[in-house]
């Protein structure tokens, strides 16, 4: 068993019958969403789903775990979610997968949110290994990019797949990958990045994470807030 599902494992343990679970989207996630489905018909376990992104619904579908559509919920109890980065105080980098909106709206309605992912993910500040995914508005694109760029940010919009044009995330908008001074805290960067006008979302997670799961070489730590 690699890291990835040892520490998916140990955020499924957390799961109850009659529970509302939100479902993140990558590799770790996968791993979560299949030992739901296990549970399911191992255990009986009795709950609902609502997914961040067509990948993991289908994911969801595909093992017959009970999914409703995020248009019908106004909270979950818990989601569980990969990140591609995580600071000391459990700030996260996601959405370079571009699910920004869907990721953050179920992580604000969440009633717990544990971020899951092995030790290579852990950094000293937000942006150290990659760069931030902002989406925007495509009609504002360049307006916003040049607001980003008086405060210090650098980066371009991010290609399509064939690189022949620019990348549409599920809802329609653009998204910028930016590079700030390593300097900015998250905090002060993300209420930077909010106050720009044409921001749809963004990928930094700051103060929104009730805990995060680490696995390290087969052992799993857990760091709640």
């Amino acid at each position: 068993m690699n890291d990835k599902q040892l520490v998916a494992l140990q955020a499924a343990k957390y799961i109850e019958s009659g529970m509302l679970i939100g479902l993140g989207t990558g590799s770790t996630a996968n791993y979560f969403i299949e030992e739901l489905a296990r549970r399911q018909n191992d255990e009986g376990l009795k709950i609902t789903t609502v997914a961040s992104s067509t990948i993991s619904a289908q994911k969801a579908q595909s093992l017959h775990l009970p999914i409703v559509a995020l248009e019908h919920i106004n909270q979950i109890d818990l989601y569980v979610d990969g990140a591609d980065e995580i600071t000391p105080d459990m700030t996260l980098l996601k959405g370079r997968g571009s699910d920004l909106v869907k990721e953050k709206l179920l992580a604000k309605a969440a009633s717990k949110f544990i971020a899951v992912a092995d030790e290579s993910k852990l950094v000293t500040h937000i942006g150290q290994n990659f760069l931030i995914p902002i989406e925007v508005i495509p009609f504002a694109w360049q307006l916003t990019k040049k607001s980003l760029e008086a405060i210090g940010a650098h980066g371009d919009l991010r290609l399509n797949a064939a690189k022949d044009g620019f990348w549409i995330t599920s809802h329609g908008s653009y998204v910028l990958d930016m590079k700030f001074d390593a300097s900015l805290d998250a905090k002060t960067l993300n209420a930077l990045i909010n106050d720009t006008p044409g921001v749809v979302e963004h990928g930094i997670f700051h103060d929104l994470t009730d805990a995060v799961f680490i696995a390290a070489n087969g052992v799993v730590t857990e760091r709640w807030a």
